[in-house]
């Protein structure tokens, strides 16, 4: 009862706040039942004057509700299948930064994950150089072995973020609750699922370890890329509430006269920011989810280099091929094939007409080649291209909504360096390479033989299943059944079934094979 009232008293708090900032001018009253716009109506009547629009509202309610509702404000700004497009570019505006914790708490963290002094661990440790709402990031060197030493960002979790991010979750939970009830309508906006959703992905956020694993997977996938490097973690250094990785000397890409200043090309570093987020997203299926400026710099030989882990993005095969062949299909204006991989990967219902889907995709394409190739925005087509697809019952896919809104920071990091940057043009290379590679004879060769160990693992499975029914037929004999004749019966059948569902397997595979190389 005491929490209920406790959680009763903190959403009021929450909706207060919303109502006073002007948060509630992005619902949409119309879809409300009576009882609830009366209560908008209320809500609306607490703004206070002056309020600006968009952001200025948002970002406002969000920072002054605390840091785990600025999480919740980002977290949102990658999701408009549930808040609407118009809110979600709001939100992406919403700033996390907060006054660094001080250089002492910092220390007692480290020294607490690590059960050393800081002076046994670093040479030498500096300030903090910059903070937001879950951790803070200092500059340290440490000395290896042969006096070498080598400059570390250290990045040390905010003490006591992990508690207060469990009170609001409980709060978040309520008040999801509490939506679902009074008008079970907004369950179509799902907000249960999407504050488990927040939850997730916000402790993850909150272990480091996991994030240096995420660097060392994104450096693995990428150490033979010519244009893309990631710092390397420190791993003996970095534990749940620190991750220590390599420093990085190089220019932000906040500033096209800074590159130019640095002697390097920002037209080229505009295609490498495309060509690797795209080579990340189809080729690798694991991309940077969070590659604004200030998460990406260009060190002193051009390389483009990527910082904080925290959000990242999966996409599976299905999906890559879905990428690619809808990008290749628009930029060979091929709107049935485009149409037809929707259909193949499952995403438009079956009866719905491939014809009448090519058409209202043709919509989109046509205007974009009167255009010119400079005028051109990917990451619009994609946006565009959810919107046709509402019309067709398509099913919101999570990982595709991120992979959207991801392109639609690349693109704006790319063409900020390069106004005229011809989006396909850069973007064919990397597609019709991993067409190339995937959906060529190479690619039929590595699915067939992936679809013969899936079989091999099926028919290694079955001396166990007989072993299994062997047990099951003992016991059943022990207990006196009194029908060993027709239990032996039914494992004779079982035994010349698995044999023929054997033989039936390894003649799938073979024409699976056999199709591969058609």
């Amino acid at each position: 009862m005491l929490g209920a009232v406790f959680h009763l008293a903190r959403g009021a708090h929450v909706g207060f706040v919303l109502a006073r900032e002007g948060a509630l001018s992005f619902v949409d009253p119309s879809e409300l039942p009576p009882h609830l716009r009366l209560a908008l109506r209320v809500g609306r009547s607490l703004e206070r004057p002056g309020l600006g629009d968009g952001a200025a509202r948002l970002s406002a309610a969000m920072t002054r509700l605390g840091p785990s509702y600025v999480k919740f404000g980002q977290f949102l700004a990658t999701r408009p299948d549930i808040v609407g497009m118009k809110a979600a570019r709001d939100l992406e505006q919403l700033q996390d930064r907060v006054p660094p914790f001080p250089q002492a708490i910092a220390v007692r963290v480290v020294e607490a994950a690590f059960g050393k002094p800081i002076t046994a661990l670093f040479a030498a440790f500096s300030e903090p150089i910059a903070a937001a709402s879950i951790a803070q990031v200092h500059k340290a060197v440490v000395q290896d072995a042969d006096g070498t030493q080598r400059a570390l960002a250290v990045k040390i979790m905010r003490p006591g973020v992990r508690e207060r991010f469990q009170r609001d979750l409980q709060v978040m939970r309520f008040i999801a609750r509490v939506v679902h009830a009074l008008s079970p309508q907004a369950e179509r906006l799902r907000p249960r699922e999407v504050v488990e959703i927040l939850a997730r992905s916000v402790m993850m956020e909150m272990d480091f370890r996991l994030e240096a694993a995420a660097a060392s997977e994104l450096a693995q996938n990428t150490r033979d890329d010519p244009d893309f490097r990631v710092p390397k973690p420190e791993w003996e250094l970095t534990a749940r509430d620190v991750l220590s990785s390599e420093w990085i000397d190089g220019t932000k890409l906040h500033s096209k006269a800074e590159i130019v200043a640095a002697g390097l090309d920002p037209e080229a570093v505009g295609r490498a920011v495309i060509q690797s987020f795209l080579r990340h997203a189809i080729r690798d299926g694991f991309f940077h989810a969070d590659m604004h400026q200030g998460n990406l710099f260009v060190d002193a030989e051009g390389k483009l280099v990527a910082v904080d882990f925290g959000i990242m993005g999966r996409l599976g095969r299905n999906e890559r091929r879905f990428l690619a062949e809808i990008l290749l299909g628009f930029i060979m204006r091929d709107y049935r094939r485009v149409a037809q991989v929707h259909f193949e990967a499952g995403y438009v219902p079956a009866h719905h007409s491939v014809e009448d889907f090519a058409q209202a995709i043709r919509a989109i394409g046509e205007p974009i080649h009167q255009r010119r190739a400079d005028e051109i925005s990917m990451a619009k087509v994609l946006t565009l291209l959810f919107d046709v697809t509402a019309l067709f019952d398509m099913s919101t896919r999570t990982e595709l909504v991120m992979l959207q809104k991801t392109m639609v920071v690349v693109e704006g990091v790319a063409r900020s360096l390069d106004p005229r940057l011809d989006m396909w043009t850069t973007a064919e290379p990397v597609v019709s390479a991993w067409i190339g590679r995937n959906l060529g004879p190479v690619g039929r060769l590595e699915q067939g033989a992936d679809a013969l160990r899936t079989l091999a693992d099926v028919v290694a499975e079955f001396p166990d299943l007989a072993q299994r029914l062997k047990r099951v037929i003992v016991r059943l004999d022990e207990s006196g059944t009194g029908d060993a004749q027709r239990i032996e019966r039914f494992a004779r059948n079982e035994r010349r079934r698995a044999v023929l569902q054997t033989l039936a397997l390894w003649g799938i595979a073979v024409g699976a094979l056999v199709l591969a190389f058609r």
